[in-house]
């Protein structure tokens, strides 16, 4: 009788940690841009298929907007010790600001040449090795998958035609030093407004003009103070999510496999939304009055970021010289 007991302790303890393991999880998804964007389809299709890959096991509530406040104001949460967002995407130069040395090079001008050269690296094993800087590192996050939202070009108040026409433009960048010396090595001069605050630093000319993938300058009706549309395509707009230790921690090994699983699907996805997406929206643009400048001689363009390309890759040159010869 004893030993009967004793075992349906044992049986009821095991039944109910199964319980509590399997007990659904809901992880909160930060989005400084809105859902319509390519960014915010990603986000959609990560929570779609977390969601069926779980069963339902995990929810993922996706905040888009901005409503949890600046990519900057949610990491520095997260690393500060927060619990209110479990996974966010970020640009995927942002964690250079915080030790991460190779997300740096992600962001330097004119190293991609095109969407397939970045393809190239996101399904790499150097993006693996990108990936898991952050953790490795010491930070309590860790890189789930590769994006991208389409090449950053720069838009302006005023009529332009070319790089000539940057000199003395003040041009919005935030606290990054790679965006602060290429804005400078093209002749214009830097200047730090938060992405929340861009649409009046706009419209009462604290800022002259700014850059942005063309999926997010239409989504944030950048248009309507800034109709004119440079198409430089300076930075490839590479983008990652990641899942901060206190969202993978509520996780068990089933849950984090599912999470990972959904994050290849997503990759794929955005590989195939990316391009089509942002030449339906180039097109609304242009129907609608948008002011769109071809750039004939971009060589001219790389040649004025010299500087900064050197500067910010002597350091990783070998590590730099691998991502440019994927293309």
């Amino acid at each position: 009788m004893k030993k009967f007991f004793a075992l349906s302790l044992v049986l009821a303890a095991v039944l109910s940690a199964s319980v509590a393991v399997a007990a659904p999880v809901t992880l909160v998804y930060a989005e400084v841009n809105p859902l319509d964007t390519i960014v915010g389809q990603v986000a959609t299709v990560f929570k779609q298929k977390v969601e069926e890959l779980s069963g339902g096991e995990i929810t993922i509530d996706v905040q888009a907007g901005g409503v949890l406040g600046t990519e900057a104001q949610i990491l520095d949460g997260i690393l500060g010790g927060g619990d209110t967002v479990d996974i966010m995407r970020i640009s995927a130069f942002a964690l250079s600001s915080y030790g991460c040395q190779k997300a740096m090079l992600l962001s330097i001008p004119y190293t991609f040449v095109s969407r397939e050269h970045f393809w190239k690296f996101a399904n790499s094993d150097l993006a693996a090795e990108f990936l898991a800087e952050p953790n490795q590192i010491g930070l309590p996050l860790r890189g789930i998958c590769y994006g991208e939202e389409g090449f950053r070009h720069f838009f302006f108040k005023d009529p332009v035609t070319g790089l000539k026409d940057l000199k003395g433009k003040k041009i919005r960048v935030s606290e990054d030093p790679v965006m602060t010396g290429m804005v400078r090595n093209l002749g214009a001069s830097p200047t730090v407004v938060n992405f929340t605050e861009l649409y009046s630093a706009l419209q009462t000319g604290v800022t002259d003009a700014a850059e942005q993938p063309i999926a997010n300058y239409r989504s944030n009706a950048f248009q309507e103070v800034a109709p004119y549309l440079l198409l430089d395509g300076h930075t490839l707009g590479a983008i990652q999510i990641i899942v901060a230790d206190t969202g993978w921690n509520k996780l068990n090994d089933q849950q984090r496999a599912w999470i990972m699983e959904a994050g290849k699907f997503t990759q794929q996805e955005n590989a195939k939304i990316s391009q089509a997406a942002e030449d339906k929206v180039l097109e609304e643009l242009k129907a609608g009055g948008t002011h769109v400048i071809e750039v004939e001689n971009k060589a001219e363009w790389v040649e004025a970021c010299q500087e900064t390309i050197k500067a910010n890759t002597a350091s990783q040159a070998e590590l730099y010289q691998k991502l440019v010869d994927l293309q």
